[in-house]
């Protein structure tokens, strides 16, 4: 699947998640949670892997960052965790995961990695063709 392909997925992957947060509040499965929200972080975790073409130094991070992020939501949101315990457990998360990232055995993500300018056949002068026609060159 080419990267263009998977990110037109996107859209349609978050608003079936809205749907289905939806129709389980609508339901009454767990109506204490609000499921959007807390499908969306998931989702969003989800499709930070599968954009970027699996794991890497952001992904490891950002990912997992998000999974962690909708399940402590959840038991928060259905009174198993205070707001007192779900911010350091989610901070200590992602230290843990950034700590992860710094493995060598995870690649750093390829837009991050600086390109090398390549230099095209025939354009290393940096003349204009109408240039060279009145006796001009790109020398000063």
């Amino acid at each position: 699947m080419s990267p263009n392909s998977r990110t037109r997925l996107i859209m349609p992957i978050l608003i079936i998640v809205v749907g289905v947060g939806w129709l389980l509040s609508d339901e009454g499965i767990c109506p204490d949670i609000n499921w959007v929200w807390t499908l969306g972080l998931g989702v969003i975790g989800i499709l930070t892997v599968v954009v970027s073409k699996g794991f890497d130094k952001a992904s490891v991070v950002i990912g997992p960052s998000f999974l962690l992020a909708s399940l402590l939501s959840m038991l928060r949101q259905t009174g198993r965790m205070s707001l007192d315990i779900e911010v350091p457990i989610l901070v200590i998360g992602i230290g843990a995961l950034s700590l992860l990232a710094q493995l060598p055995a995870i690649p750093t993500p390829g837009w991050l990695i600086a390109q090398p300018p390549t230099e095209e056949a025939g354009t290393s002068s940096q003349t204009n063709p109408g240039d060279q026609a009145h006796g001009k060159t790109g020398l000063l």
